[in-house]
């Protein structure tokens, strides 16, 4: 994970990782509309000109970001949700 290469932090993530918990799930579906956003913001747009989509391609991109940013999170992400999870555990204690 990027975030362990950078900063050293070991991910605080559940015991049993094929199960999150609540808490979890909740902070991985923060961290996934946060990646989903900066991709948005990060989009070039559509080429003109050539097999562009059209309309449709223009209203159905969203998706594409949002399902490009849960891989993303469920690859490990950058750390926001493991960081987000051992705050809000630590205070739920």
């Amino acid at each position: 994970m990027i975030a362990s290469l950078i900063t050293g932090h070991v991910p605080a993530r559940p015991l049993n990782p094929a199960k999150p918990d609540s808490l979890m799930t909740a902070a991985m579906q923060l961290e996934a509309g946060f990646l989903s956003e900066l991709l948005r913001l990060s989009d070039p747009g559509t080429p003109q000109g050539g097999f562009g989509g059209g309309a449709g391609e223009a209203q159905f991109r969203s998706f594409l970001f949002e399902a490009q940013a849960e891989r993303m999170v469920a690859a490990g992400g950058i750390g926001l949700a493991d960081r987000l999870y051992a705050e809000l555990s630590a205070r739920a204690r």
